[in-house]
């Protein structure tokens, strides 16, 4: 089996405080879920991340410093709604993680946080998202997977831009039709670089994109060695996290990745998020073993357990 060797850099950040009891990781802020009103307030800044510009945020994430957790849709429960404020804070509760939200465009062109093209499933509302204005966005409420309306707002990415500043870095998946010279132009234009990824799913978007942004950092696809080689001839291989598919990666694709010390991310939301609910931590542990850097997960709590019994068992096989 493959073990990927990583190369150790100098990191600039709020050194990650892992705390472990009985095997599970405690939060220090462990009333935060019910305190936190997702200005980040009441949340520990044991789990922010703080960049100074592109560079460090790259350096950070090709690090083998940290395992880090993304939460799926930002990481929604039962209480919290996906593409969320609210629920970005509560997912950083559970430690430092990469906030996965999804991009999509409204009638009078602001780019907004909203995964389906419709609103039905998500919202109190109905209809397709690019039919409405902001202004009549800002009429309905986030639901629940279960059902439950809440109290949250459709945020705009500008938003979630801002409140990012300082806590957060946020992969923002950019849905058809949205324009990618929107995305670039409000990236520029709040000076992002330093706190936001842009997920690709083509060769021709990531050369779009790095040819107009050179610094932003970039998620690829690959689901075999040819994919993953085109990658890294044809895009600077410091501004890519590679995602390698949902589900276990393959051996070659992890290899060809890993030894140009590009972090690679899988996806476990399906299967193996149910496999980890009923087995435990060791699914999670069994991908970072293999070397997965970031696990994108819907059990940011579980995976973010599993991150740090794992950073522990890596500092017990250093130790002298």
């Amino acid at each position: 089996m493959f073990i990927p060797r990583r190369v150790p850099r100098r990191i600039h950040f709020i050194p990650l405080l892992v705390i472990l009891a009985s095997g599970l990781l405690v939060s220090c802020e462990k009333s935060s879920q019910e305190r936190s009103n997702g200005q980040g307030s009441s949340l520990t800044p044991t789990h922010y991340r703080d960049f100074e510009n592109a560079d460090s945020l790259a350096a950070y994430l090709r690090s083998d410093a940290v395992t880090l957790i993304g939460a799926h849709r930002g990481g929604p429960t039962a209480q919290f709604p996906e593409n969320a404020l609210s629920t970005f804070g509560h997912a950083l509760t559970h430690g430092p993680v990469l906030l996965e939200t999804d991009v999509r465009m409204t009638d009078d062109s602001v780019l907004v946080l909203m995964h389906d093209e419709t609103l039905g499933r998500t919202t109190t509302g109905r209809g397709a998202v690019q039919s409405k204005t902001l202004s009549e966005l800002r009429e309905l409420r986030l639901v629940t997977a279960s059902g439950r309306t809440t109290r949250f707002q459709v945020p705009t990415v500008a938003e979630a831009l801002a409140w990012a500043e300082g806590r957060a870095v946020l992969q923002l998946d950019v849905k058809d039709p949205v324009p990618r010279s929107r995305v670039v132009e409000l990236l520029r234009r709040m000076e992002a670089l330093d706190q936001a990824l842009v997920i690709t799913y083509t060769l021709d978007d990531a050369r779009w994109y790095h040819r107009r942004m050179p610094e932003l950092v970039l998620s690829v696809s690959a689901d075999t060695k040819e994919e993953a080689v085109a990658y890294v001839e044809q895009v600077d291989s410091s501004r890519l996290v590679a995602f390698a598919g949902v589900g276990a990666p393959a051996e070659e694709v992890l290899r060809v990745f890993s030894e140009r010390n590009i972090p690679v991310t899988v996806g476990t939301f399906g299967d193996l998020d149910r496999q980890a609910r009923q087995r435990g931590l060791v699914v999670y542990r069994d991908l970072f073993r293999r070397g997965v850097d970031i696990v994108a997960t819907d059990q940011v709590a579980l995976a973010s357990q599993a991150a740090g019994t794992y950073e522990s068992e890596r500092a017990v096989s250093r130790a002298p």
